[in-house]
């Protein structure tokens, strides 16, 4: 696990990229109110104070513990409440209960944030090994990555309330729009050869992204922009969603099971589509591009468009061809090792290589990812049915 800012980080550089990061963490909590931080109406999504609490564990397990002789854990519980899933660490409670705790309270969580802050800063003052400044720089891009966890989860969380709750009144964030340069060809074409593939150079990336290696590519062309809206709506009322021949069979029987017609958040009312937002229930805007899509509905609209999603490969040997960052953009490539892949010793080891098998992968970032957390080589990963991500679709031919 690489983890350097610029090459190697000096104590000032990584207290404040400590600071600024966490800082932001308490910056997205300041418009909820106590009741917000507990529910969880689903598994996939963990309700603001397990991820606010799990974060300061983070810090806590990892580097307090091993690098503090003196340091002496704030409550002997929490690490069985606020692990998530590092069998390393031992025991942890249901990933589906994290929603049930009513204690420790949501004071008590800010305040074992707040002592773990204070400690984290006497201990970043100090002349620190390379290793331990690995895993402060894992710890805050781990972090980073609940930051967009605690939107994603809490829009659904909020979706489901009959209320449609506003989180902020400016954050409709599904409604930015690409800035794209007017041309004649929306398809960029690349010509076959041998791309090298993953990352390479300084600064931060996870394990999964390396190691770099060589990968023959096909003639390929790509798309510039995102499909939007009403691309999609199209799709919806050509009868997408019940013609067979669109779907892979596990993707129909998904549809069938689950009744789905529309991306997730959309709803309709007086002959009109809505959707969801952070900012409310809105009027979709159809030139925004469409979000919230399943790995199973972006295959189906390839398919229904005469194209196909591109590999990982492909996404990533285009990348500088296009603007990215609005979606995290799914792939036609299942989550697996890239050659010579070797899991790290410990916990950190469980990070990434542990959940390859059945998933697919997402690149690029989305509106909801913190600034400077991705990059092209960034490889995201969920289960071909999930769409409570900010996702999206790019096609290829």
């Amino acid at each position: 696990m690489q983890a350097t800012l610029s090459q190697k980080p000096i104590s000032g550089e990584l207290l404040e990229f400590y600071e600024r990061v966490r800082g932001y963490t308490e910056t997205l909590c300041e418009p909820l109110e106590t009741e917000d931080y507990i529910p969880q109406p689903t598994v996939d999504v963990s309700p603001p104070k397990w991820n606010i609490a799990h974060t300061t564990w983070f810090f806590e397990e990892m580097i307090l513990k091993k690098f503090s002789p003196d340091y002496r854990v704030y409550d002997e519980n929490f690490g069985y409440l606020f692990n998530s899933y590092y069998n390393t660490i031992g025991d942890r409670t249901r990933r589906d209960n994290r929603g049930d705790l009513s204690r420790p309270t949501v004071r008590e969580v800010f305040a074992y944030r707040r002592c773990v802050d204070d400690k984290m800063r006497k201990f970043l003052a100090r002349d620190l090994p390379e290793n331990a400044r690995d895993l402060v720089v894992l710890g805050l891009n781990h972090e980073q990555q609940h930051q967009e966890l605690f939107l994603t989860d809490l829009k659904y969380t909020f979706s489901i309330n009959p209320l449609f709750p506003v989180y902020k009144k400016d954050f409709a964030l599904v409604e930015k729009i690409e800035k794209v340069e007017s041309v004649s060809d929306q398809f960029v074409e690349l010509k076959s050869g041998v791309y090298e593939i993953g990352f390479a150079g300084e600064g931060f990336h996870f394990d999964n992204e390396a190691a770099r290696h060589k990968v023959y590519l096909n003639d390929f062309s790509i798309s510039r922009n995102l499909v939007t809206n009403g691309e999609y709506l199209e799709f919806i009322e050509d009868g997408g969603y019940k013609d067979f021949r669109f779907w892979h069979s596990e993707g129909l029987d998904w549809v069938k099971n689950n009744d789905i017609n529309s991306p997730l958040y959309w709803h309709e009312k007086g002959g009109e589509r809505f959707n969801y937002t952070l900012a409310g229930l809105r009027k979709i805007n159809f030139d925004a591009p469409v979000c919230h899509i399943s790995f199973y509905e972006a295959a189906a609209f390839a398919e229904w468009k005469g194209a196909r999603l591109p590999t990982e490969f492909e996404w990533e040997a285009a990348s500088e061809k296009f603007d990215w960052g609005l979606r995290w953009e799914w792939t036609n490539s299942a989550y697996l090792p890239y050659p010579n892949f070797t899991k790290p010793p410990g916990a950190v080891g469980e990070y990434n290589g542990k959940f390859m098998i059945n998933q697919m992968v997402l690149r690029g970032a989305s509106v909801a990812t913190p600034a400077g957390h991705s990059r092209k080589t960034y490889r995201n990963f969920f289960h071909p049915h999930l769409r409570w991500q900010f996702t999206g679709i790019r096609l290829a031919k």
